[in-house]
């Protein structure tokens, strides 16, 4: 039981007996001012009650609830903020990490993310994606839900063809470079600035190339596992753990059925020598090139009837990029109209680009932040904000590695996935602004306390913090939240409001020494609790010394 959202459905409860009328959640808000009260409901302007204090009279009824006062069509309400503390604090102790965990359903969800393209480097676009992808399997197993985390790996494309020809253009006696995967991405932009001029030779190779060529089969096997130990070296750094790996290549055949199936079946037609499926009015999905050769789009079909027959998942969650929106369009049209039952179970959770200063990045063009580039950068900045800020501190590369992951990550986590990210590093490494450091340093801080005092946290009743006692209350709503609407973003600000909630209650109430030390600690130990949970669904480390 969660007290606030338990407190919540009491109200309904008594609404209900009140009025009649069964009400949902989305009357309830925060009154302007703590002197109003600290929940206030319309629901009387909602059921067309012109007297609200019978409803009032109602909800004074219920335990927690102290007293309750009207305003117009509102009635604010006002908890007993003693009784519900130590309720609170009592909830958040025992249950210590599973604090606004809820229980197993019996759903399977599939989270495909990541997805970079091998034969090109790892980028800060791709960091969102993975660290979006992350969050919200966390979020999602969090809430109950069994999560399968994919990755597709793209490794059959025309880029692919076009890094291999420009390899062996102008690079056949070249020593690859310790990060070869990085070399690979100049490559690839090198081939891009070329291959205009050399078009014809470019698709010769991709056909080569997809008839299984002896000579370029082992140079693409050779450059592919560059590109996958790459892959793999970054996944272990930012935590991110895949279940299962599919590959374009594996699926490519399937993808060459599937287009004669459609036409087979008078799905798609042949356009001037290409393969279509007419999907009016929405648009044309093209799954076969005049020359021969399939698209990505065709895999994409293969790859969805694998997965459900895999996995047979409840939901199938994309996690791709925003420009991909009319290609899952075109997707989920397409499988409709091939009659494939679990359609309707996709979703794509678009995410904005992350952009440069100077505009779009672009592979293709050269201009990408790369990810080695952007951690190692990422790195010495952190170090300089550390070193400034406990420069005595001892363990200090392991604090380093993991406030650049936090604040990579929290970059990339704390605003909503529908908006493009200009990245900021003094933004990203301020302490004492929205970011990871500021709540990792709020919950050292809370750690530092506790391991200051003599006394052992005791849940009792409080007569101070109760602003933050009301933020850690909101903690298991925020984490439900989360994962109904696939919003990694609203624990990322919820975070942030709690380390600020937490370091308001610090700077006015010193806690050892104080009358209430025993309970106070309990506070502090809370706080911890639930900053650990919400730093843990962003995949963002703790630590209790920075």
């Amino acid at each position: 039981m969660y007290l606030l959202k338990e407190l919540k459905k009491q109200i309904n409860e008594k609404i209900q007996e009140a009025t009649g009328k069964t009400p949902g959640f989305n009357h309830f808000s925060e009154p302007p001012s703590p002197d109003l009260g600290d929940l206030s409901t319309n629901i009387a302007f909602q059921t067309k009650s012109k007297n609200p204090r019978p409803i009032a009279n109602k909800i004074k009824e219920i335990g927690l609830v102290k007293k309750t006062e009207t305003k117009g069509p509102y009635i604010n309400v006002f908890i007993d903020w003693k009784e519900f503390s130590e309720k609170v604090l009592d909830q958040v102790i025992n249950k210590e990490r599973n604090y606004g965990k809820r229980k197993e359903k019996n759903e399977e969800v599939l989270v495909e993310y990541s997805q970079p393209n091998t034969h090109k480097a790892f980028h800060i676009g791709h960091l969102r994606n993975t660290a979006l992808g992350e969050s919200l399997s966390r979020i999602l197993e969090f809430n109950g839900f069994n999560v399968v985390r994919l990755n597709y790996i793209n490794d059959m494309g025309a880029h692919v063809a076009k890094t291999l020809w420009a390899l062996q253009e102008f690079h056949e006696n070249d020593k690859p470079p310790e990060s070869k995967g990085k070399w690979l991405g100049k490559i690839y932009a090198e081939a891009c600035k070329k291959e205009k001029k050399n078009k014809n030779e470019v698709s010769e190779l991709m056909k080569k190339l997809e008839k299984h060529d002896p000579e370029i089969t082992d140079l693409w096997k050779k450059t592919r596992s560059w590109s996958i130990k790459e892959f793999e070296e970054i996944y272990d750094e930012l935590d991110a753990d895949f279940d299962k790996w599919y590959f374009e290549s594996d699926i490519k055949q399937d993808a060459r059925n599937i287009v004669q199936e459609l036409l087979d079946e008078k799905i798609a037609e042949k356009d001037e020598g290409a393969v279509i499926v007419d999907n009016k009015p929405k648009g044309v999905n093209l799954i076969q090139r005049s020359d021969g050769t399939i698209l990505y789009s065709t895999s994409e079909l293969a790859l969805a009837k694998k997965k459900f027959k895999d996995f047979d998942p409840d939901r199938n969650i994309y996690v791709v990029g925003s420009e991909q929106k009319f290609h899952f369009q075109m997707l989920f049209e397409t499988l409709k109209k091939m009659g494939f039952e679990n359609a309707d179970k996709c979703f794509h959770l678009a995410y904005e680009l992350v952009r440069l200063k100077s505009g779009k990045m672009s592979s293709r063009k050269g201009k990408a932040i790369l990810y080695e580039d952007f951690a190692e950068k990422t790195r010495e900045k952190a170090l300089e904000a550390v070193k400034e800020k406990n420069p005595e501190l001892e363990n200090k590369k392991e604090v380093v590695e993991e406030v650049a992951l936090g604040a990579m990550k929290y970059e990339m986590l704390h605003v909503n996935s529908n908006k493009t990210i200009v990245f900021d590093w003094k933004k990203a490494l301020d302490f004492e602004g929205q970011s990871a450091p500021y709540i990792q340093y709020a919950y050292a801080r809370c750690k530092s306390i506790l391991k200051k005092s003599c006394k052992e946290p005791s849940v009792g009743r409080l007569n101070k913090g109760k602003e933050l006692l009301k933020k850690i209350s909101e903690f298991p709503e925020i984490a439900e939240d989360a994962a109904d609407s696939y919003s990694p973003h609203v624990i990322a600000v919820y975070a942030y409001d709690l380390a600020e909630e937490f370091n308001s209650f610090y700077s006015d109430v010193h806690v050892i020494g104080n009358e209430e030390e025993k309970e106070l600690l309990a506070l502090v130990e809370a706080t911890s609790t639930v900053l650990h949970n919400a730093l843990n669904l962003l995949a963002i480390e703790t630590m209790e010394e920075m």
